[in-house]
């Protein structure tokens, strides 16, 4: 069996699709069904009259990867999707062969079936290695070096990833033809792993406050231990009281937090008469967690670790000293690849 990466849009926007139907998805619409293109060469020649303005070396890339999607991808071989719109890790089995579906949305008409494994792992759950060969700025490729299969699988089985390289080793290079890093996920996914081994516990509180500080908010954290089901109080305005007025809750444990701890927050909203809420859960959100905030839309928010390294990004400057000396960042720039 293998392990292959396949992505769901540049920014995730075919992901639910993809896991509510049981599929892995690609774009390439303009690629008609492959179905009996049983050859690379024939691949070759259909990509280059579909995309007539692309050069060589851009048509042999989406060929390589569209070939493995269509050929090269086997009945149980893994599929990994990481997840744009949270910031998790889906996994998946391969059960199906390559299928054209000319009646779904656009960049999802090519499809293998899936049955999803687990679509809520957090990306801290995996090695920095494996984490950079999710970040291969790629639709489709191959994961192979060390032992991905067997660790990938441990991990969507609820086990620690059984291979996390030290401090100092050398992260994985992703394998397949032209696998360039995605450096921006890469470099976000060193941030959380810093923020979760020097934030611990409580301390994570502290970050989401100052950023709801330079946000223009008035806070009062709550002590260490036992909050009763609020870590900050937030409101506008010069005293705090104008709207509107938040309870946080900040989750920095290992589990997604799930539609149970979504509903306790609303009940202490109501009785600390809050407007609005904000479920902070570093390990992310249950897709039941994430249906109720959709129903709950002009009430509470969630963010995850992404969603809070990107505010802490957003606002680096304007933190505080101290917490600037915690967590020492420097901004710097990318040539950024176009991919399908």
């Amino acid at each position: 069996m293998n392990v292959w990466l396949v992505r769901a849009g540049r920014n995730g926007e075919r992901e639910n699709f993809a896991l509510e139907k049981g599929l892995a998805v690609i774009g390439w619409d303009e690629l008609p069904d492959l179905t009996q293109t049983d050859s690379r060469e024939k691949l070759s020649d259909q990509m280059q009259r579909a995309y007539p303005d692309e050069g060589k070396m851009a048509v042999a890339n989406h060929v390589g990867q569209v070939w493995a999607f269509r050929s090269r991808i086997e009945k149980g071989d893994l599929i990994v999707l990481p997840l744009k719109t949270r910031s998790m890790i889906a996994i998946g089995k391969c059960i199906g062969a390559y299928k054209y579906e000319p009646e779904n949305p656009a960049g999802a008409r090519h499809t293998r079936a899936v049955k999803w494994i687990c679509e809520d792992i957090p990306r801290e759950a995996f090695g920095k290695d494996l984490l950079y060969s999710f970040g291969a700025f790629m639709t489709v490729c191959q994961i192979k070096r060390n032992n991905a299969e067997d660790r990938i699988r441990a991990v969507s089985e609820g086990k620690e990833d059984p291979l996390v390289p030290t401090v100092g080793e050398e992260p994985e290079e992703p394998e397949d033809i032209l696998s360039v890093p995605d450096l921006e996920q890469y470099a976000a996914d060193q941030i959380r792993q810093y923020i979760a081994r020097k934030f611990k516990g409580h301390e994570l509180s502290q970050i989401v406050s100052q950023v709801l500080c330079v946000e223009g908010y008035q806070v009062e954290v709550s002590a260490p231990g036992p909050d009763g089901g609020v870590d900050i109080l937030a409101g506008m305005g010069p005293m705090g009281f104008d709207m509107p007025r938040l309870c946080v809750q900040v989750k920095s444990g290992n589990a997604p937090a799930d539609a149970k701890v979504f509903r306790e927050l609303r009940g202490v909203m109501e009785d600390r008469g809050a407007d609005q809420g904000l479920l902070v859960s570093w390990s992310g959100f249950t897709r039941s967690a994430v249906e109720e905030a959709h129903r709950q839309f002009f009430r509470i928010r969630l963010w995850d670790a992404g969603t809070l390294v990107g505010k802490v990004l957003d606002n680096y400057e304007k933190l505080s000293e101290e917490l600037r000396a915690e967590l020492p960042l420097k901004r710097i720039w990318a040539l950024v690849l176009e991919e399908e």
